[in-house]
């Protein structure tokens, strides 16, 4: 794909191109009319209510601010402006024309947002619909899938598919097979059919497949979805008579390799491939309450902070993709974290609180699925505690300095467990991180909440296996820069692969197949000639030349 401004996520329903929001009592609707000359990059039309990365990242947002900003919407219906269909999927000639890293990182953003879709109706009480007037094909299926109900039209022609094998010879990129099987518990016979089907499936075999929910009557399917959103919206445990609060821009400033946010800097080292994450620790104590919680906002620390790190995490997924290694290190006052974390805690079953919460779930998760090495570094006057610890629980390895820096005043290097270390930031496998760590020793985690609040110097880290490496003052820079050398030295073809697998030890889930699919067979068919070579099917799709497939069965 031609170079091109650097992707940035960040924006708001005022400029959506895309979707349309409206709100009607306790229900929301999110409309899909794609402009079909609004595609994030130039070369192809998004025809046919077809997305690119810029559709879903509008959807993202949408998500993301009926959490916050909307605690009165119990129900959400996902629809299209367009007669006769819904969403035909992913934008074939965008595919076709973008790098591998660009679609892979494209499935992947799209998929965290249909995880989100699931979280907010499994846990923020915000239940998705999606009501199909026409035909769901591929990406348009999958979105129906990420909802807890679909609803078709019964009209002969309405129906759902996912065509990528039959049509493009790849596979459904954001969770569509593993989602049919393991969420709508599909057989297997069925699904074997339905995938190499490229018209899909309609009516009652759709439902008595468990396709979709219900069918409705073309005339009746606008009422019946209302009537079923609103019904489902007054059973919600949303706080209806609750003001929200604003989500703002995310305040971000890039100068040449410094790029600085609200509570974040980062810094990028291009001749390393390294980009070092600073994360700044709160400089007051947490309020004594939730409604000055309310009162800030999104100003209030553990929010700004979250939204920073989301956001940089993005940008450098979707524009620095020869950076390779993050390097995440922290400043501040480690007690002052843990005063926030006490709030989160005390404060759990607050809705705002609650979403703050869920939002460092998902903001530690898209850490944890990013195709990036993860090296923390715990020093004098870090504030690694609590939920800022789990980011050195997440990095593939950890080195925290055992005493201090040679003509440093600053005190050893700390670090503190909280009671946000053990439940509330559950990784994709449903284990915390700590209880990811110690699979083998299960006993130990139960027995790491006895130094709930204790501070701990590198000795005391070491002897918990809570860290990795402690080298000395001597020794620390040499192991670190030779840490970050040898990484930028691997192939990151290799490093994605490894990392993907040592990650999620434990229990397999359906957000840990998706994940791990993403980084295995999804790398390897986008770069097969029969999907992307000059005669395979993402080539040729729509110039009426047949694809030219090598036989073998590798």
């Amino acid at each position: 794909m031609a170079e091109a401004a650097p992707i940035d996520v960040r924006t708001s329903p005022d400029r959506y191109r895309h979707w349309k929001l409206a709100l009607e009592g306790g229900v929301a609707y999110l409309t899909m009319d794609v402009n079909e000359d609004g595609g994030l990059r130039p070369g192809y039309k998004l025809k046919l209510n077809s997305y690119d990365l810029g559709v879903d990242i509008e959807l993202a947002d949408a998500v993301q601010r009926l959490r916050f900003e909307h605690p009165e919407i119990g129900a959400v219906v996902i629809r299209s402006q367009r007669d006769r269909i819904f969403c035909s999927g992913a934008n074939i000639n965008m595919l076709g024309l973008s790098s591998h890293d660009h679609k892979v990182n494209f499935c992947k953003f799209t998929n965290e947002t249909r995880l989100a879709i699931e979280d907010a109706t499994e846990n923020s009480g915000q239940s998705y619909i999606c009501s199909i007037n026409g035909i769901a094909a591929g990406g348009g299926y999958e979105l129906a899938l990420a909802c807890d109900q679909i609803l078709l039209a019964d009209d002969g022609s309405s129906a759902v598919s996912l065509p990528e094998l039959p049509l493009l010879a790849v596979l459904p990129g954001t969770g569509g097979l593993t989602r049919l099987v393991d969420k709508r518990l599909v057989r297997r016979d069925h699904a074997d059919f339905f995938c190499t089907t490229a018209e899909g499936v309609r009516g009652k075999r759709a439902r008595e497949w468990r396709l979709i929910d219900k069918l409705i009557p073309p005339s009746k399917l606008v009422d019946e979805t209302k009537k079923i959103a609103e019904e489902i919206a007054a059973k919600s445990r949303r706080p209806r008579d609750a003001r929200g609060i604003v989500l703002p821009a995310v305040e971000r400033t890039i100068e040449g390799d410094t790029i600085r946010y609200p509570h974040l800097t980062i810094e990028v080292d291009r001749d390393r491939r390294a980009a070092h994450f600073r994360i700044s620790g709160p400089t007051t104590p947490a309020p004594a309450g939730t409604a000055d919680v309310h009162t800030q906002g999104a100003a209030f620390w553990p929010l700004a902070l979250a939204r920073a790190l989301d956001d940089a995490m993005m940008h450098l997924r979707l524009n620095e993709t020869e950076i390779g290694t993050w390097v995440l290190r922290s400043q501040g006052d480690a007690a002052q974290v843990e005063t926030y974390d006490a709030l989160l805690a005390k404060e759990a079953s607050n809705w705002l609180v609650h979403e703050i919460v869920l939002y460092w779930k998902r903001t530690l998760k898209r850490l944890d699925v990013s195709s990036r090495s993860l090296i923390a570094l715990v020093e004098p006057g870090s504030c690694f505690a609590g939920t800022l610890f789990e980011l050195v629980l997440a990095a593939d390895r950890s080195y925290m300095l055992d005493g201090t820096f040679e003509g440093s005043n600053q005190p050893e290097a700390q670090v503190k467990l909280t009671s946000m270390n053990f439940g509330p930031y559950p990784m994709g496998n449903g284990l915390t991180r700590l209880a990811t760590r110690f699979l083998a020793e299960p006993k130990h985690v139960d027995e790491l909440k006895d130094e709930i609040g204790e501070a701990l110097d590198a000795e005391a880290a070491d002897e918990l296996g809570l860290v990795t490496f402690t080298p000395d003052d001597i020794d620390w820079e040499d192991e670190v820069r030779l840490a970050i050398e040898e990484r930028a030295g691997f192939s990151p073809d290799g490093l994605i692969g490894m990392e993907a697998n040592l990650r999620f030890a434990g229990p397999e889930t359906m957000e840990t197949k998706i994940f791990a699919r993403l980084s295995a067979w999804q790398n390897w068919i986008f770069q097969r000639p029969n999907a992307t070579g000059p005669e395979g099917a993402l080539k040729l799709y729509g110039t009426g030349k047949q694809s030219k497939y090598d036989r073998n069965r590798a």
